[in-house]
């Protein structure tokens, strides 16, 4: 594609990302939805050429620009949680409930049914259905937003501000833990590739990838989160005291931080991002300043969103879906449709007999099916399968790209379509019941 056509397409689609998530606020369209289509139709132009798009080859790009999009987007989805978290507060815990199953029921079954759906049902290598089973088992804090939390609440009652509504929350909540704990699982894959059977490396894979891995991302990313909060807000040096300046960048200054000293120390950095929003976002919970943060993080987000899902649309109409057969698309149905929403009914579904607290299991009949529906798939996918082909050689490897993106498109059509009725429809119930 000639220079001048990229600037001229690059212009209209930027115009379309600043423009599209106002304008379809009450349209049955999410904005990924529309990137997606435009990056299709920009691939079917004559001048984008006829060279077929392959992922194996570019594989480290693939990897580093996917990264950057979750990790801003992490730092975004823990900067607008209003409900706090403590280590040492144990009913704060209890408020986190529903997230806690997606993570410790869901995920875990997600992951089970996808790979033994590949290996048992489609005869798929097991390390090859285990990390397809990971990559497409997390939710996604990038595509997910029209169905997540709006952002940070900064008055002066926020020091007692909860979420209201229970389903964003979440979503929005098990988004920013998921990403990351996917990783042992990849890593498992990777070791059934590389190493053969688990006796030769589970009790490492365990202890290691499973708990270690996991408790330094979060210590690493909560300190590092704790450092810079007290340095923001409460340093005798004026100069330090960035919150009254209102320099918002110290959040992407904190992102490479705790993901550079998680990845250094040999912890998962995604987590360590997660970790450090909800630090800095617990320190002066009411000031104005973790809006400005969360806005410019929202801003550059939205920037590499529109890159992705461009990119993504493009390789459409470009053989990204080249090597897709039946067993892939029946993968990529089956997650959306089945094993998504009954892994996460029955994981919300856990221990709800005998709570009276709205706020400790919040999640009625509707919401629950809601959020175990809108488990929506994405660049967190992306950038899984590209850093586990970068570490091991998997003979499928084609295969999974093309049943990965089409699990994609297929999860940003549906939720995309279907977001608008349903979370309208969830607010109505809830007035009714206030009303009543």
């Amino acid at each position: 594609m000639p220079a001048d056509l990229v600037y001229l397409v690059g212009g209209v689609s930027l115009l379309l990302a600043v423009v599209l998530p106002s304008a379809l606020r009450k349209v049955a369209l999410s904005a990924p939805l529309v990137l997606v289509g435009v990056g299709a139709v920009i691939g079917l132009l004559p001048i984008s050429g006829s060279e077929p798009f392959d992922p194996t080859q570019h594989l480290g790009l693939i990897e580093h620009v996917t990264e950057v999009t979750v990790l801003i987007a992490l730092m975004g989805v823990g900067l607008a949680l209003d409900r706090p978290l403590s280590f040492r507060d144990r009913a704060a815990w209890g408020r986190w409930s529903s997230t806690w199953k997606l993570l410790g029921i869901a995920m875990p079954l997600t992951i089970a049914g996808v790979a033994l759906l590949g290996w048992w049902g489609l005869g798929i290598a097991p390390a090859a259905a285990l990390l397809l089973g990971a990559a497409l088992a997390p939710t996604d804090p990038v595509l997910a937003s029209d169905v997540q939390v709006e952002g940070p609440t900064v008055d002066e009652a926020a020091e007692k501000v909860d979420e209201e509504d229970e389903v964003r929350f979440a979503l929005t909540s098990e988004a920013g833990l998921n990403d990351g704990l996917a990783f042992p699982f990849v890593y498992a894959a990777l070791f059934l590739a590389t190493k053969g059977a688990v006796s030769g490396w589970g009790v490492q894979w365990l202890a290691w990838e499973l708990v270690g891995k996991v408790a330094i991302g979060v210590l690493v990313g909560a300190g590092i989160g704790w450092v810079l909060g007290n340095v923001a807000f409460r340093s005798r040096a004026r100069s330090l005291r960035v919150a009254e300046t209102g320099e918002p960048l110290m959040a992407l200054a904190a992102v490479l931080l705790a993901y550079g000293a998680s990845e250094v120390v040999g912890g998962y950095g995604f987590l360590a991002v997660f970790s450090c929003a909800m630090t800095i976002r617990s320190a002066e919970r009411s000031h104005e300043y973790h809006a400005l943060m969360h806005q410019v993080v929202e801003r550059l987000e939205r920037l590499l969103t529109l890159l992705v899902l461009l990119f993504l649309g493009f390789g459409l109409t470009h053989g990204l879906l080249s090597n897709l057969d039946w067993r892939g698309t029946l993968v990529g149905v089956a997650l959306v449709f089945v094993i998504r929403p009954l892994a996460g009914w029955l994981a919300l579904s856990v221990g709800r007999h005998g709570v009276g607290d709205r706020r400790h299991d919040a999640l009625e009949r509707r919401e629950r099916w809601a959020t175990a529906f809108f488990g929506v798939r994405g660049v967190g996918t992306v950038y899984y399968l590209a850093y586990a082909f970068g570490h091991a050689a998997f003979p499928e490897q084609r295969w999974l790209w093309s049943t990965a993106v089409f699990t994609i498109v297929l999860s940003v059509v549906v939720h995309g379509i279907a977001v608008t009725p349903v979370m309208r429809s969830l607010e109505r119930c809830r007035a009714t019941l206030r009303r009543a």
